[in-house]
């Protein structure tokens, strides 16, 4: 087979990072304070992470999904505002959200190949790896895997459309996605009665009026049929009720179908470019555990609002380095009236919210690790951010806030 080089093409071994665990978080509540959970959202380089985690998951993990940048050479910001029309995005409040933008293309392909190369031996030996990627790199990435895992290992090679409006007018409309499905041997999960879904009415209605449909072989229009490896799923833009402001953003159905079919209840699923968080939170609802890791803050915050509907307690952990992307992974610290808390036997009132995104209180406050027993999180689109959390106070509270600008702050309480 062949083998795609570039100058310089190596797999040196990366250093491991040193994880600090920040928080343990039980939305809701649920299960505080339990014995540490399965589940890990890590802010940080995600080589490093994945080097760091080798020792305890080389091949445990039973699904990969990952949606590395695109070599698309642009710069994507995240959404901050409410209540803006969508028609009109020079009035749109942005935030940083990350960079897809590279020297050259041997930079991306050996930035995409070092940590393929660590995905492949995270792999469980029943698992599957899916990587989502588009025009601009796919066909390089296909001949990574074959190296990496044998050009026999592929599953499928999925196309993903959608519709959407486009600047193109020299050219057809790019409105799909390529999704690499590998599998790390021959006894992969694939469960496909999970994702079954109906035959078209037309299908039915062909069957149902001659019996020579199909030549002879009818098929269980009952129990419908696996999808084809094209799948066609509403980008988020149009998907009001998921939108989280956070760039290229996937559809909670195209991972639901990827969880599904390829893990099982209480599998280990992976996303190491976890973005605006659809991986980990589609896991947590279907039974699976999730390791998430992104290197920005405002991808890491993204999932974890999202994740405070679910729930999956889980550990917020960060590498050890001051070498992170974003300034706002700084915790300040406040006073009561910076943020105008109250706190009494039985809750802690946010007497003014303005422009807090989110915030969640330790009732039992030790000074080490952050046990997170309720949350609250500011609506996307219109309503209040809640001004109460309900909690038993112990001597000492703790408050964790974020603003809308991504700023963090810390406040403690005394009873």
């Amino acid at each position: 087979m062949p083998e795609l080089t570039w100058p310089g093409k190596r797999l040196p071994a990366p250093a491991p990072a040193l994880l600090m665990t920040e928080a343990v978080v039980f939305p809701h509540g649920r299960g505080y304070p339990s014995p540490r959970p399965q589940n890990r959202l890590i802010l940080g380089d995600n080589l490093s992470v994945m080097a760091g985690l080798l020792p305890e998951y080389e091949g445990r993990v039973n699904l990969i999904y990952a949606d590395p940048p695109f070599f698309t050479n642009r710069k994507f910001h995240a959404r901050i505002g409410r209540g803006e029309d969508s028609r009109k995005p020079e009035e749109w409040k942005l935030a940083d959200g990350y960079h897809d933008n590279w020297e050259d293309l041997d930079a991306y392909l050996q930035f995409l190949y070092d940590r393929l190369a660590l995905m492949t031996r995270l792999l469980a030996p029943n698992g599957t790896l899916y990587l989502h990627l588009d025009w601009h790199a796919d066909s390089y990435a296909r001949l990574l895997l074959d190296e990496l895992l044998g050009p026999e290992s592929i599953l499928n090679e999925i196309i993903w459309t959608y519709h959407g409006p486009s600047p193109i007018r020299t050219a057809f409309n790019r409105k799909h996605d390529t999704i690499l499905a590998y599998v790390k041997g021959p006894k992969y999960t694939f469960n496909a009665d999970a994702v079954r879904e109906p035959y078209n009415p037309s299908t039915v209605k062909t069957f149902a009026a001659s019996p020579k449909a199909g030549f002879g072989k009818v098929p269980n229009l009952a129990r419908g049929k696996v999808p084809e490896d094209w799948w066609y799923f509403p980008v988020v833009a149009r998907l009001h009720s998921e939108r989280s402001g956070y760039p290229t953003q996937k559809p909670e159905a195209l991972l639901e179908r990827i969880i599904l079919a390829s893990s099982n209840p209480g599998d280990l699923v992976a996303d190491f470019f976890c973005g605006s968080g659809t991986t980990p939170l589609v896991a947590a609802r279907t039974g699976r555990n999730f390791l998430a890791a992104d290197e920005t803050f405002r991808a890491v915050h993204t999932t974890r609002k999202r994740l405070a509907g679910t729930d999956a307690a889980y550990t917020l952990e960060r590498v050890a380095a001051p070498s992170l992307r974003s300034a706002s992974t700084t915790i300040r610290r406040g006073s009561p009236r910076s943020f105008d808390l109250q706190v009494t036997d039985d809750s802690v009132i946010l007497a003014n919210p303005t422009d807090v995104e989110y915030w969640e209180v330790d009732p039992n406050w030790h000074g080490k690790t952050f046990l997170s027993a309720q949350q609250a999180v500011r609506p996307a689109r219109r309503g209040e951010i809640r001004r109460e959390l309900k909690i038993k106070a112990g001597r000492r509270v703790c408050v964790r806030l974020v603003t809308v600008k991504g700023q963090q702050f810390e406040v403690e309480l005394n009873v």
